[in-house]
């Protein structure tokens, strides 16, 4: 992680850590998703960098070295928005590219929601947007398909999933997070969830040190202010209700691994492939579905990924 630089900024009443790389080149604004930090971004920091670009990625609100105000009510979509747009601004920037995975894409959508002016193009990665369904509330929705071992649903009580993953090795924790392939579904039984006892050898593309650097910011942070963007799922539902029908006016690149469990809810794939997306993205310009990769796309495939990124961008 040799030249990537640190420090903290203030933004939209917190302090926030970000990692830069590349400074006076066009700014490339990377945003992670849990459970991750900045440095699920560390490959595409350097790749980018080294193509001239200005790569950040901050911890986002409730993560890593970033402040994590108490209140769940503190992690809303204006909030997790509110922060990146002061970030644009205290980086001195008009415009920036975005890059998203996760919930970090759930923002990069919204921050093209709400602020088109501010974005130059977007590459997404993962979670594809999802126009708001006036029906039915989202943690409802997932209840419904799954029931209440879900993961989403599981993470609504405050402090009940942190005592369960407080019983947990942290390391292993995430050695099971980043190594999980299944598109079926992640469940949480609420009666007695086990960690798989995987003694398996890790990937070539996750190391010891990167399974070290997650898990010992999470020693000392725990999971609550990751797991509260979860439990503000259905009060944004109900505050962003003036934006149902709203498109996305921003140039875009869709990125999804063909093991994601996002890619296989139901009805995604031909919302994807057959327009459905391209009518609420109407700027949409490539999808991309990678072969033989799960969730952790930017991790698993990094120097695809990279190249995706730029190929994209550099048109702009």
């Amino acid at each position: 992680m040799e030249g990537i630089n640190h420090r903290r900024v203030e933004v939209n009443g917190i302090g926030m850590h970000i990692a830069e790389k590349g400074e006076g080149g066009p700014v490339v604004l990377m945003l992670h998703g849990f459970p991750e930090l900045w440095y699920s971004w560390r490959h595409q920091i350097n790749g980018l960098a080294a193509k001239g670009y200005h790569a950040v990625a901050p911890d986002l609100r409730g993560y890593g070295d970033t402040d994590a105000p108490s209140a769940i009510s503190s992690y809303s979509m204006f909030h997790l928005v509110g922060d990146i747009v002061a970030l644009i601004n205290v980086l001195g920037q008009d415009q920036v590219f975005v890059v998203g995975h996760d919930w970090g894409a759930l923002v990069a959508w919204h921050l093209c929601l709400f602020r088109p002016d501010k974005v130059k193009a977007l590459v997404n990665l993962s979670v594809p947007f999802m126009p708001r369904n006036p029906a039915v509330k989202p943690v409802d929705y997932f209840r419904s398909l799954f029931g209440d071992d879900y993961y989403i649903c599981r993470c609504q009580e405050p402090g009940g999933i942190e005592a369960q993953l407080a019983n947990f090795n942290i390391k292993q924790l995430f050695k099971m997070f980043l190594k999980f392939r299944d598109p079926g579904g992640f469940f949480m039984p609420k009666e007695g969830w086990v960690l798989p006892n995987d003694e398996s050898s890790l990937p070539a593309w996750l190391s010891e040190e990167d399974l070290d650097h997650f898990s010992n910011k999470y020693e000392k942070t725990g999971f609550t202010g990751g797991l509260n963007y979860y439990r503000c799922l259905n009060s944004n539902w109900e505050l962003l209700a003036p934006w149902t029908g709203a498109q996305i006016k921003v140039p875009t690149k869709y990125i999804v691994g063909d093991l994601d469990l996002t890619y296989h809810y139901p009805g995604v794939k031909d919302f994807v492939h057959k327009g459905g997306f391209k009518q609420v993205v109407p700027f949409l310009e490539d999808v991309v579905v990678m072969d033989g990769v799960a969730h952790f796309i930017n991790q698993e495939k990094a120097h695809e990924v990279t190249e995706h990124i730029l190929n994209f961008i550099q048109k702009f």
